[in-house]
């Protein structure tokens, strides 16, 4: 088994999901689409889109969605949704359909850019950003209709930095920390209670010397499953993360047996996202002689 440490730090380069070495995209570039209304109505490329994205769980169907939400975008610069769309779109695409480094940094560097396009519309923070103040300071600004580009922006630019090493996500923690928790006072219930799900994984993702915190890393993942029961991602996170570091295969296995025990269709609107996570929970399982010692391993029966 790997000593304890070097998992402790796979974990923190994994679950604080953060190419060179600045960030994707700019601000600046959602100037002239801020200016932009969206439409009342939804266009034939939205309408593509949306039929597309509802088979995302195919790389093939996500790709023309992708395609056709960018079209979308092109003929109406300052549209929220798709924009929000494109940006949880991509970070999903590099999350789910690939497994190769290269491509998904390019995926979560697409979503980041257009993340901050989406955060540019709102103009208070626009205006923080283009007098020099920092993500962290601007993100005050940010309101109800923020919430879902915070969440998707932060969730990406973590992935971002998880391939490149612990270094780089540390870099980010401040802003992703700072999108998060502003997600989580104007909405704590974004998508099944996904601010709290986040917490989670980051307070037992921290290396020990940065702030780890496994009780409250506990506390957060209780919170997020109490409220959104049905989102199997929480119980991966969950298992790989604080069950992993307190070498609790019991508890490890109860969480990762429920995921492959549940129905992924059984909550509407997350059904790829659910089997995705089955799959998760799957390579987990296989992967337990690896994460646990021989006494962890005997007392769940393996």
């Amino acid at each position: 088994m790997r000593s304890l440490n070097l998992t402790a730090t796979l974990i923190a380069i994994s679950l604080l999901t953060a190419c060179g070495g600045k960030s994707p995209g700019a601000y600046e570039a959602a100037a002239k689409s801020a200016e932009a209304p969206a439409t009342a109505e939804k266009s034939e490329a939205v309408t593509t889109a949306d039929a597309h994205w509802a088979e995302r769980g195919d790389a093939a169907k996500l790709s023309k969605a992708l395609s056709a939400y960018e079209t979308a975008l092109a003929n109406n610069p300052g549209d929220r949704y798709v924009l929000t769309q494109l940006t949880r779109g991509w970070y999903f695409y590099g999350d789910a359909h690939s497994t190769d480094k290269d491509v998904k940094i390019e995926r979560w560097g697409k979503a980041i850019e257009y993340g901050k396009q989406c955060l540019a519309l709102n103009e208070g923070f626009k205006a923080k950003i283009d007098a020099g103040e920092k993500e962290t300071e601007a993100v005050a600004a940010s309101s109800a209709e923020d919430v879902p580009c915070l969440y998707w922006t932060a969730s990406a630019l973590g992935k971002w930095g998880k391939i490149q090493g612990l270094s780089k996500v540390m870099k980010h923690i401040p802003t992703v920390k700072a999108y998060i928790g502003r997600a989580e006072e104007l909405d704590p219930e974004y998508f099944h209670f996904g601010p709290a799900r986040y917490w989670g994984a980051y307070y037992s993702a921290l290396p020990s010397f940065a702030g780890q915190d496994l009780d409250k890393s506990l506390m957060m993942f209780e919170q997020s499953i109490t409220g959104a029961p049905g989102y199997l991602g929480t119980y991966v996170l969950r298992a790989e993360g604080p069950h992993v570091l307190r070498q609790d295969a019991v508890a490890f296995k109860a969480d990762i047996d429920l995921v492959l025990a549940a129905d992924p269709n059984a909550v509407e609107g997350i059904e790829p996202e659910n089997a995705m996570e089955q799959a998760k929970a799957q390579r987990l399982l296989e992967s337990m002689p690896e994460l646990f010692d021989k006494e962890a391993l005997a007392k769940a029966g393996m």
